[in-house]
């Protein structure tokens, strides 16, 4: 059984349209009623946009009902899904805590009240039935003031247990204005010993090199290879990982057809540069991650040793997988054996999807 590891998932887009749903009838008939029944709103929720910014709209809509009392229901339905359907064994979880705290508090008691939504996303991830690794990403945002991303950087530096690094959000497009900014939150969560990730060259817009060397990983980095091909070689001498998550530009309108991430991975692969391949919004895309390698792999964008090199690549990037507390394998190689044994009693018990997805 195969074993995967997801980098680049969003709180916001990661719930899938038939448990969202299911919520809006059991406790926001008002959202409900703007349509005429799942279908319609399966339709509007994962049908492509033209732009990455009206692609980002919905997590509006699904940050809304996110609040501290729905978050445990959300994650517990997406780590169950995440085990059971996708296999798995490692997931790093990103969102902006200070969107889901109350939208009429002043700014001030909501920066306080990040703290608490950290504790509850962390929690409710630390699933013993289900026990995939899990980990929060922080994300800044690019439509946020100062004093708020700030304060998130210096938050994720207090929850180590639960925190993995801090990333970038909101469109790429939108840094321009306060790349100096944004530097200077990427040079300060550096300082805190913290990992970095961030939203960039994912759009034609979005490419700035000022902020390349702050960065572990890079979110999407499409563009790089792509348009930019003489970067690849820095990127590979920082060890910098690209998280592409093919479905995404797509839905985004940045890709016409999924043929067009061929030179992506071949042009990584000839330069050394890593590439983890990731969902980014499972919910939004009504996908799951190994229908992104399998997609990639039956359009012939890779071929199964690549494949298999994203995976390692993956889990070699992932920043709280246990290889990177203890070198040796040992460790790794004992807790997927458990997972193996574990997931194969879940699985010899039964139980049908929809079954799953509806309670």
């Amino acid at each position: 059984m195969s074993l995967y590891a997801e980098l680049h998932r969003h709180l916001g887009g990661s719930v899938v349209p038939r448990i969202l749903w299911r919520y809006f009838e059991r406790n926001r008939s008002d959202l409900a009623q703007r349509f005429t029944g799942y279908s319609d709103f399966e339709e509007f929720f994962t049908r492509p946009r033209n732009t990455l910014s009206e692609y980002l709209e919905l997590h509006t809509l699904v940050e809304s009902v996110q609040t501290h009392e729905a978050l445990p229901y959300f994650i517990y339905r997406l780590i169950r899904g995440a085990y059971i359907f996708e296999n798995l064994a490692y997931l790093e979880l990103r969102y902006t805590p200070y969107l889901r705290t109350p939208e009429h508090l002043p700014q001030s008691e909501r920066i306080d009240k990040m703290a608490e939504i950290i504790e509850i996303v962390g929690r409710a991830s630390q699933q013993t039935e289900y026990p995939i690794v899990t980990r929060q990403i922080l994300c800044m945002h690019s439509r946020l003031p100062y004093e708020v991303n700030r304060a998130i950087v210096d938050l994720a530096a207090q929850y180590p247990n639960y925190i993995c690094a801090v990333d970038l959000a909101g469109g790429d497009a939108q840094y321009s204005e306060r790349l100096d900014e944004f530097v200077g939150l990427y040079a300060h969560a550096r300082s805190l010993g913290l990992n970095t990730t961030g939203h960039l060259y994912e759009t034609t817009e979005g490419c700035y090199p000022k902020l390349l060397p702050y960065l572990m990983r890079i979110g999407h980095g499409i563009q790089i290879p792509l348009r930019h091909p003489e970067l690849l070689r820095e990127v590979a001498a920082r060890g910098q990982c690209l998280e592409v998550c093919p479905t995404t530009y797509l839905k985004t309108g940045t890709l016409q057809e999924i043929n067009q991430l061929k030179p992506v991975f071949d042009r990584c692969f000839d330069e050394g540069v890593d590439i983890a391949i990731c969902t980014d919004n499972a919910g939004l895309h009504n996908v799951r991650l190994p229908f992104e390698y399998e997609s990639l792999l039956t359009h012939d964008v890779i071929g199964f040793n690549e494949l298999r090199a994203c995976q390692e690549a993956a889990f070699r990037h992932a920043f709280a997988w246990p290889h990177r507390k203890q070198p040796s394998s040992l460790l790794t190689d004992v807790l997927l054996r458990q997972i193996d044994n574990m997931r194969e009693d879940e699985l010899r018990e039964g139980g049908a999807e929809d079954s799953l997805l509806l309670s």
